[in-house]
């Protein structure tokens, strides 16, 4: 079939791969993204359409930054079976599908959204209909009869042929998951963004850092991602992957593009809308946007924490079992470590299984650590895991550090019992040598018997370690003992504290040996091993045997341990756990356990031992070994001496043990080794423990015990010093059954001397139960019927001194015994009093979180007895202490019951009721509270009245007293509910708020935090009460907020709390929201115009505590917490869906919504929260725009009735309020933040859910209320123009309103364009209704246009300008009307605005446009301005004329651009001028107005060193100075800087521009170039190449030619000559001899306009006389330099030049040659390389046979002029003839030229000066002088001793000098010049006499010495011929011709001068003229010449 249209778009991905095989043929790759738009072939089996691609990063190359990059598209045909048809991009009328998935952002489709009753009802659909998918086969079962036609449709003859259908701009992609996991769309969304706007800026920056963070990110984002699609994990591992996930978009987005969007992390990660509450959404926007992650709850000191510790692989190379111990250790700073959990015993080798019991188990989990524990809230503690390697090791024969090696191979087995590894960790590596058998892992109980046991113990588990292993020991002989042989630990504070995880290597270390020479401690070590375990060297190094040794540690936050195992079983599944020593909190469980912690033996050096008989006993006699092996075997006994079994546990994984050996040390270690004890309570009182000690494998030679219970009570915890005695026959005796050594004292006296080198052990003991207690005074307590009296009082009193952990074990206990006290003491106020404060004591434990008995009450009112009067007697003590608060003590306790007063009203209350029935009791219940204590309200009454009065009272002494009250208060409150209603309770809270209202300072605050916690009560969430609860509140906030003289940081503090309790208001608020905005808009408004300063902190908002909690932020922010509330509660008070109510009566209506109107102005500006807070931002702007709509409708309801009788009242209209309503919604739809059709897709679809369409909403209310203003016309109007209402109120807003309606006007949204279509359309018929003109709206809407264009962004809508076509097909019907007029105003006046529309896009089009191009935009722009006298517009776009200008390095353009600026005022000092925003002027008078903008004007042109323009500005102002304001001061100013310009010109600095004729052929030009020909001014090292290439890239497509080619057809092309500006050869400056090469240029080519170019060059075989050069001039239309740097041509000239005209041109170019050549030279540049080019061209011009020698020009001359053949020196005291006939203009420009030519070669031969070239000198001197004999002797007559050999030292003459060898021999100067004293004057006959006598100087001076040779010297030393040498040189400066040549220097005054006398005077003079100048070179060799 042929191929046919799809009515839809067709989405469609590859499945299946597809190679091109024909050129249509579009190859498919699986995963390809396909539309469809067309359907062929036999069977529809071809599809056509478009595939779309990934953008290439290359496109970024070019991309404008945050522009996302486009995709990549190809169109062809492919096979229908290689694609997945996905869906249908139709308009949602088929299938159920929607269309808003694929809605174009530009407003179609608005119609029917307008339909649908709410945004969140349609975002609901939509997410529904993007979740649904559709099956392929119901897609292709359909796709035929539904997409594809039957027959095409016909299309009309004349219509235009269709474009061909393209998918419209989609929102976002929506998966099936979008429901359940928003995270999944919302991590791809974010993927796509940052791949394809963001990656390429990376790449391109070079941030290869950043782009590896973001490569990090993008892999741990797209783990979350599949994570969250495959559904696998716990719920509370869901939760934390999922806020882990959304920071990680935050944190993404922040480093790409630095928005942030608020995604929830407890909504599964959707994105919050503006539906949702605005105060939520600005929390989460506040705490993403600043925070790096997600913000800490405070620590909650009940919160427990648990640590995981999993050994993953450890590896040893032993073939002896070993055993790890690891237990968690904690230590202060400056103390020793101290453990803090049980043991865990891990067996190696490790298990290859499954571990089948916690014995083989390698992980365990210790619990219950408590904030402290970890280090929360301390810097100075440290949490570690400690390692212990335990292992048998032969008994040490001598001491430490000697050999005492053995054969280790032999040696026994471990003792300690193995655990096999967890299934999980079956790839784990377990290498110990050989492989153990399974019998060898199974638990052992006893005692070892390879040493004597002690009192018959049972076998030790040594023994049963050793019986039990396979290998028996080689030989029997050698004795091992178990050893503690390496230690290591591992820092984990930091981790438990953040609930992370870790992989860490452990190190183990063992002391070093003395022959070791250091330890090698790296960085793997901790300084805590140094304490763990003692090193006689001090230095430690690696255990060898331990190859690796890997563990995986995670640490977790629960206070239900329960609840975390079941919700992490993949880690804790079946693990064991290991208790911590003692209790973190209240425990939970019945807990008697005894840890006992084995210090180390203290054996000095001559110790003994105690004996029963004999005192004391050496050491020595009972022990003769060196105690290098000391081991404790201990036992633990009831008191009659009956061993326990099993009681002793050196692991919390293994089984208990009846006796227990430690480990072997040496005297002077130590074992610390923590044993937990576990006896029966019953057998706790009396039980001990009894020790022996031996040096094994010897008989034990001391034995010590240790009492558990001591007087009534558990032995004290902490460190003991237990005695030991000898082991004998008595010792270990029994005697009465109960061992004898029970008749010896346990510990060691330290106060006996005798004592001082007793032997000891160092133990410590921790009692942990729930059974006993250690305090005295709490067992006394509880066995209080033995005391009475005083006693009974004392001990009453040592109750609040008892540990609150000993009170908190029997909590119960103590509970009765109080009040059985109470009870039997009642009616005592003594006892009462003191019982009421023990009870609060209690209390106050129960408030402390540590201990977590927040249900004490209800826990003891279930198993209370009955005590009829304790409510009555704690009332009665509480009443009394409240009424004496100034008593100190008491006022100690009552500070001390407020805190607790909730506990103690429930307790009170709890108390009087009747205790729960018993079980024999059926039916029965609690008794009502009033039954037993009837009067129980009245004294609850009467202590809130007492309570009253002590907040009344204004002590200062009560100031802590009555804060407690308030920051306690709202906790009594919920315990009334049982006593009173709803009613009294508010009342009651009420009296106190008021009883307070005086508060001052900090009492403020926490009254403003009572209001905050009463709004949260449950007992105030009634409707009755929550209405007196809000209207009370606005009375209690109102003095604290609002307007205020100055911002404190009290009234700051304030504002904020109010704001909490509006926020914890809110949600109940309906009309009543609207009070609190006049107060909300007056502080936000005082908060405004304060300066926010910097700061790296942020407090988190809406604070319900003081001080507030805050956060370190990572950069400083200035966000103020204030601002940024206020503005979230006004965006949910005037966007909820009820009206707004004001009470008129009480505020001014008007000024508090134009208040509002400002500060919502300001929120959307961004004032309150950063731009980049993209959620927040957005959400913004759809709650304005609800605002907005609440507030029109009091606006429209308060509008003045037009037919009222009162004329005054009519026109009553309050422009003001609705010009800022207008403003205020033309900020929220004209704002960038919605322009989604320019934003990359995260952010497009995230404005889209959160906002939905503001603009749309925006046009609507624009229209609404537009309507809403105007009046209504009659029918004629409304049949004419088509509006109900029009003019009016309208007209008030014209033409202030033109500027954002005109900007709507250009928006890209099609019903927001509109409707400012209609708006404006209104705006130009009342405008010429009134005014019959539209002058004004041409002059707003240039404006409007004019500044959007330079502050905004330049899109397509400004190049197509639909708007324009819009308005004009709106007023065409009024064509042929009676308002045709209009119609035709209208048109002229749209036809220039489309004009400058298009002008303006041009100039402001930033990419692609060269500067060039710009630049004549711009000036063509400016004319137009200027035309339509827009004075602003012309004046702003001439200062961005002259910056582009001078951006470009055009200084000299960019004054002239300038100038057009100041032309426009007068010199006028009388006239004022306003001030000027752009530029930024100030109101002056014109004069200085224009003073200014020419001092700018003359810097550009001094930087452009355009020296003519400069110094015409000067001399303008210098003029103004002179004759027009008389001020001298600036005047000199003006001549000292038009000085310092001549200098500049002098010293010839400007470097003079190249110029080029550009000519435009072709009809691709447009009609103002085409066949016109230009001049262009190009730089000065442009050639004609570089300048076409430069000229190419402005007409990219344009074809530079060079020949003769056929130019007329289509097409550019451009012809590119050089020209040089034409110099004038009639100028005066050719009159001139000796200008210099600068002032000549300058005269010359200041102000070019007239170009030439040579078309023929003079033939060679024509004489001089005859030769002619023909050229081409060429004229401008103005002077150069220009704005453009481009003239064009008006005319042109052929011109033949005669042969002189033709000499004078070649002249003078030889003569610059020569001195651009010599300039080179001098500058130093490759001097050997430029002289031979300046050799070779002085050859060419001195040559006299040379044609080529502008010497022969002489013949042009007349006859006179020509030289004579003698050369005869000129007197210049002879007058000259006057017979000759002057010479002509042209003659005398020949002549001037020719001089100058000579004096150009003189000066290039004087560079000669090295001896390298004066071989060459002496060559070109003689044709120097032929050539140029005349020209010499013009310039220098009587040249005798003139032109000499320049030299360094001659250059340095000094001129005074000169002058005073000229006054001293003043009387012989007449006589000096007739002397012979030069060999000069001898010529030799037939020789021609040179004029240059320097030639003849080695002559000279050869004859010189010939002559004194012959002697007729005065004198033959060499001091006489120095002196006559200084007298020759004296001489020659006393000549007369020497003053004759320096008289070219001087003008003809000074000659006057000379003859009228004083010649040393006046010369002195002209040399000090020499002496100041650097830039008379000419001038400086000539005396130097004269001076040789």
């Amino acid at each position: 079939m042929p191929w046919k249209p799809l009515t839809s778009v067709l989405f469609a991905v590859a499945v299946y791969p597809f190679k091109a095989t024909q050129p249509d043929d579009l190859p498919l790759q699986v995963g390809d993204c396909l539309y469809i738009i067309e359907q062929g072939g036999s069977d529809g089996e071809w599809y056509r359409g478009y595939l779309v691609g990934f953008p290439s990063l290359l496109a970024g190359l070019t991309s404008a930054k945050g522009r996302q990059l486009d995709a990549r598209v190809f169109t062809g045909v492919f096979p229908r079976n290689c694609v997945e048809e996905r869906e249908v991009m139709d308009d949602g009328k088929q299938n159920g599908t929607s269309d808003a998935a694929h809605e174009d952002v530009g407003g179609n489709g608005m119609e029917m959204r307008e339909r649908r009753k709410s945004q969140a009802e349609y975002a609901r659909r939509l997410s529904r209909a993007l979740s649904r998918k559709r099956s392929i086969h119901d897609i292709t079962k359909k796709a035929p009869t539904r997409l594809i036609p039957d027959e095409p449709v016909p299309r009309l003859p004349n219509a235009p042929k269709p474009p061909a259908p393209v998918p419209t701009l989609r929102v976002g992609d929506e998966t099936g998951l979008s429901a359940q996991e928003p995270l999944v769309d919302e991590i791809a969304s974010c993927l796509r963004e940052w791949h394809d706007a963001r990656l390429h800026e990376l790449i391109l920056a070079r941030g290869y850092s950043q782009l590896a963070r973001v490569a990090d990110l993008i892999k741990r984002v797209d783990i979350s991602r599949k994570q969250l699609m495959h559904d696998v994990m716990t719920l509370k591992e869901l939760n934390k992957l999922r806020e882990d996930t959304v920071w990680d978009l935050v944190a993404g987005n922040k480093m790409l593009s630095d928005e942030v969007i608020v995604r929830s992390p407890t909504e599964k990660g959707r994105i919050l809308t503006a539906e949702d509450s605005v105060i939520e959404m600005t929390k989460l926007q506040a705490n993403m946007s600043i925070l790096d992650r997600p913000p800490k709850a405070s620590v909650d000191k009940h919160m427990l924490y648990h640590v995981l510790v999993d050994v993953r692989n450890l590896v040893c190379e032993s073939t002896e079992a070993a055993t790890v111990q690891m237990y968690l250790c904690t230590k202060e700073f400056g103390e020793k470590p101290r453990p803090l959990s049980e043991n865990y015993a891990i067996s190696i080798p490790l298990p290859q299984g499954p571990a089948q019991t916690p014995e083989e188990d390698t992980k365990t989990l210790f619990v219950n650590l408590s904030p402290a524990d970890i280090g929360l809230g301390s810097d100075t503690s440290s949490l570690y895991v400690v390692f212990k390697l335990l292992k048998e090791e032969p008994v040490r024969q001598q001491l430490s550090g000697q050999t005492y090696l053995a054969n280790q191979a032999n040696t026994s087995t471990s003792t300690t019992s193995n655990a096999q590894k967890h299934g999980s960790m079956r790839g784990r590596r377990s290498v110990f040598g050989s492989q153990r058998k399974k019998d060898g892992h199974q638990r052992n109980t006893s005692e070892s018997t390879s040493r004597p046991d002690t009192a018959a113990s049972e076998l030790s588990e040594a023994q049963r370690s050793s019986e039990s292993t396979s290998e028996p020991p080689a030989s029997a002989e050698i004795k091992t003992v178990k050893r503690t042989v390496g230690v290591g630990a591992i820092d984990i504070g930091s981790l438990a504290r953040n609930q992370s995880e870790l992989e860490r290597h452990v190190t183990m270390w063992s002391p070093s040996q003395p022959q070791d020479d250091r330890g090698d401690e790296n960085e793997d070590w901790l300084e805590v091993v140094r304490e763990l375990i003692r090193s006689p060297t001090g230095s430690f190094s690696r255990v060898d045997l331990v190859k690796r040794f890997d563990i995986f540690v995670t640490a977790f936050a629960s206070a239900d341990l329960d609840g975390l195992v079941r919700n992490t079983p993949t880690l804790l599944h079946n693990v064991h756990m290991t208790e911590k020593l003692g209790f973190s909190g209240v425990p939970s469980h019945k807990r008697s356990d005894i840890y006992l912690t084995l210090t180390e033996p203290l054996v000095p050096r001559n110790a003994h031992l105690a004996h029963s008989k004999f005192g004391n006993v050496p050491l020595t006699q009972r022990c003769q070994s060196i105690l290098a092996n000391l081991q404790l075997t201990l036992e633990v006994r009831r008191a009659d001496g009956e061993r326990i079994d099993d009681c002793i546990f050196t692991a919390s994984n293994h089984q208990g043990h009846t006796a227990w050996r430690t480990t072997g040390v040496e005297r002077g270690e130590g074992w610390n080794q923590t044993i937990k004890l576990a006896v029966p309570p019953e057998d706790v009182p009396g039980s001990h423990i009894v020790m022996s000690i031996a040096d094994s494998p010897n008989f034990p030679f001391a034995l010590a015990w240790v009492p558990l219970w001591e007087g009534d009570a558990f032995v004290r915890d902490g460190d003991h010093s237990v005695a030991l005695y000898v082991y004998d026959e008595y010792s270990s005796s029994i005697v009465g059954g109960r061992g004898a050594y029970l008749a010896l004292p346990p510990w060691q006296d330290k106060r006996d001397t005798a004592s001082a080198n007793a032997a000891t052990v160092s133990l410590r003991t921790y009692l942990c139960s729930t059974e006993y207690s250690q305090d005295p005074t709490l067992l006394g307590l509880l066995e209080w019927r033995n005391l009475y009296g005083s006693k009974l009082i004392e001990l009453l009193e040592r109750f609040a001194f008892v540990p609150e952990i000993e009170i908190v074990k029997l909590l119960s206990e103590v509970f009765a015994a109080l009040f059985e006290v109470l009870h039997e003491y009642a009616q005592n106020e003594d006892y009462e009093d003191i019982i009421f404060y023990n009870l609060v004591v209690v209390l106050s434990i129960a408030r402390d979180r540590r201990f977590n008995l927040h249900n004490v009450i209800e826990d003891y009112a279930q198993t209370r007895h009955d005590w009829p009067y304790a409510s009555k007697c704690l009332m009665s003590a509480y009443h009394r202490l409240v009424t004496n608060p100034l008593d100190p003590e008491a006022s100690r306790k009552l500070r001390a019951t407020l805190k607790v007063g909730d506990y103690m009203l429930k307790l009170i209350i709890e108390t009087s009721k009747r205790p729960p029935p018993s079980h024999d009791e059926d039916g029965m219940v609690n008794g009502d509270a009033k039954e037993r204590h009837p009067e129980l309200v009245h004294d609850l009454q009467k202590l809130f009245v007492a309570l009253m009065a002590l907040m009344r009272n204004r002590m200062p002494v009560l100031l802590g007293t009555q804060t407690l009250v308030i920051q306690h208060f709202h906790t009594w409150l919920p315990e009334l509910g049982s006593l009173m209603g709803p009613t009294d309770i508010m009342e009651i809270a009420t009296n106190l708020l008021d009883a307070c209202a005086n508060a001052q300072g900090k009492m403020i605050l926490y009254r403003l935090i009572l209001i905050i916690n009463y709004s949260h009560l449950d007992i105030f969430k009634p409707a009755e009460i929550r209405t007196t609860l809000i209207a009370n509140t606005f009375r209690w906030l109102a003095p604290y907020w609002g307007d205020a003289p100055e911002v404190t940081e009290q009234w700051h503090n304030q504002v904020r709390l109010c704001c909490s309790v509006v926020a914890a208001q809110m949600e109940e608020l309906g009309e009543e929201s609207c009070q609190y905005v006049p107060k909300l808009v007056e502080s936000y408004t005082v908060l405004q115009k304060e300066t926010r300063p910097p700061k790296r902190t942020f407090s988190m908002l809406f604070p319900t505590t003081y001080p507030f909690p805050f956060k370190s932020t990572p950069v400083e922010t200035l966000v103020d917490e204030a601002m940024l509330e206020i503005s979230a509660l006004l965006a949910a008070a005037l966007s909820s869906q009820n009206r707004l109510y004001f009470d008129a009566n009480q505020i001014d209506i008007p000024g508090v919504l134009l208040q509002a109107l400002k500060v919502g102005q300001s929120v959307l500006g961004c004032e309150a929260f950063p731009r980049s807070w993209l959620s927040l931002h957005v959400s913004h702007h759809r709650f304005a725009m609800t605002a907005l709509e609440r507030i029109s409708e009091v606006l429209v309801d308060t509008l003045p009735d037009v037919f009222a009788p009162d004329e005054a009242e009519a026109i009553d209209f309050d422009t003001g309020i609705w010009r800022t309503f207008f403003d205020t919604l033309f900020a929220a739809v004209s704002s960038s933040a919605l322009a989604m059709e320019t934003f990359p897709e995260q952010k497009r679809r995230a404005i889209w859910k959160i906002a939905g369409d503001v603009r749309e909403l925006g046009a609507n209310l624009l229209r609404k209320t537009w309507t809403a203003i105007g009046w209504e016309v009659d029918e004629d109007s409304h049949k004419l123009h088509g509006f109900e209402r029009m003019g009016g109120y309208q007209v008030q807003f014209v033409p202030e309103l033109i500027a954002p309606i005109v900007e709507l006007c250009l928006s890209v949204h099609a019903s927001l364009r509109s409707v400012a279509v209609e708006v404006l359309r209104t705006m130009i018929i009342s405008t010429w209704e009134i005014d019959q003109e539209l002058a004004v709206i041409q002059t707003a809407m240039i404006d409007c246009l004019d500044k959007l264009c330079r502050t905004k962004a330049v899109t397509e809508s400004y190049l197509q300008k639909a708007f324009v076509e819009e308005m004009l097909e709106q007023f065409r019907p009024l064509q042929h009307t009676v308002e045709d007029s209009l119609y035709n105003a209208v048109v002229e006046m749209f036809g220039k605005i489309g004009d400058l529309l298009g002008m303006l896009a041009s100039v402001h089009q930033g990419d692609g446009i060269n500067e060039s191009t710009k630049i004549m935009d711009t000036l063509r722009l400016m004319e137009f301005l200027k035309d339509l006298q827009s004075e602003e517009a012309y004046i702003r776009y001439v200062h961005q004329l002259t910056e582009l200008q001078a951006a470009a390095g055009n200084h000299t353009e960019a004054g002239l651009a300038l100038r057009l600026h100041a032309d426009r005022y007068p010199w006028d000092p009388l006239t004022d001028v306003e001030e000027m925003s752009e530029p930024k002027l100030p109101a002056q008078t014109a004069f200085e107005r224009k003073e200014a903008l020419y001092f700018e004007v003359c810097q550009h042109f001094e930087k452009g060193q355009s020296w003519q323009r400069a110094l015409g500005a000067y001399k303008e102002l210098a003029l103004q100075y002179e004759l027009n304001t008389f001020d001298f001061s600036k005047l000199a100013r003006a001549q000292r800087a038009m000085a310092s310009i001549h200098e500049r010109i002098a010293r010839g600095d400007r470097v003079s521009p190249r110029y080029f004729r550009v000519v435009y052929r072709g009809l691709g030009f447009p009609i103002s170039l085409r066949e016109k020909e230009y001049i262009f001014e190009g730089k000065a090292s442009d050639r004609l190449q570089t300048f076409e290439d430069r000229l190419h890239q402005f007409y990219p497509e344009a074809q530079i030619v060079r020949g003769a080619v056929d130019m007329d057809g289509e097409g550019q092309y451009l012809q590119v000559f050089a020209v040089s500006p034409h110099k004038d050869l009639g100028h005066m400056v050719y009159q001139r001899t000796k200008v210099s090469q600068a002032a000549r240029e300058h005269a010359m080519l200041s102000n070019p306009q007239k170009f030439t170019v040579t078309t023929r060059q003079p033939a060679v075989d024509v004489p001089l006389t005859e030769q002619q050069v023909e050229k081409t001039i060429y004229t401008t239309a103005e002077p150069f330099p220009t704005i453009l740097r481009r003239s064009e041509i008006v005319t042109t000239k052929n011109m033949t030049l005669s042969p002189i005209e033709a000499a004078i041109e070649r002249t003078t170019r030889k003569t610059q040659e020569l001195l651009a050549l010599a300039k080179r030279i001098s500058s130093g540049e490759s001097e050997n390389a430029v002289m031979s080019q300046l050799s070779e061209a002085l050859l060419l011009s001195v040559d006299p046979d040379s044609d080529t020698s502008v010497a022969r020009y002489r013949v042009l001359l007349p006859a006179s002029e020509v030289p004579e053949t003698s050369s005869v020196e000129v007197d210049p005291k002879v007058p000259e003839k006057t017979a000759d006939p002057p010479l002509n203009q042209m003659q005398s420009a020949l002549k001037v030229a020719l001089l100058d030519h000579a004096l150009a070669i003189r000066r290039c031969l004087g560079l000669y000066s090295r001896s390298a070239f004066l071989a060459t000198k002496q060559q070109l001197i003689p044709r120097f002088e032929a050539s140029f004999e005349h020209e010499l002797a013009q310039l220098f007559p009587g040249s005798a001793g003139l032109m000499l050999e320049p030299s360094p030292r001659s250059t340095m003459i000094d001129p005074d000098l000169l002058v005073e060898q000229q006054a001293q021999a003043g009387a012989q100067a007449d006589g000096a010049a007739n002397q012979p004293t030069s060999v000069e004057e001898q010529a030799q006959p037939g020789r021609r006499r040179s004029s240059l006598p320097w030639l003849l100087k080695r002559n000279s001076s050869s004859r010189l010495n010939k002559h004194q040779a012959n002697g007729t010297s005065d004198g033959s030393d060499k001091a006489d011929e120095r002196s006559h040498s200084r007298q020759r040189s004296r001489s020659r400066l006393r000549d007369n011709s020497l003053t004759r040549r320096l008289s070219f220097f001087r003008n003809t005054e000074d000659k006057l001068q000379d003859k009228e006398g004083g010649d040393g005077r006046h010369l002195k003079k002209r040399l000090s003229f020499l002496k100041g100048s650097g830039g008379a070179q000419t001038t400086a060799t000539t005396v130097t010449n004269g001076e040789q």
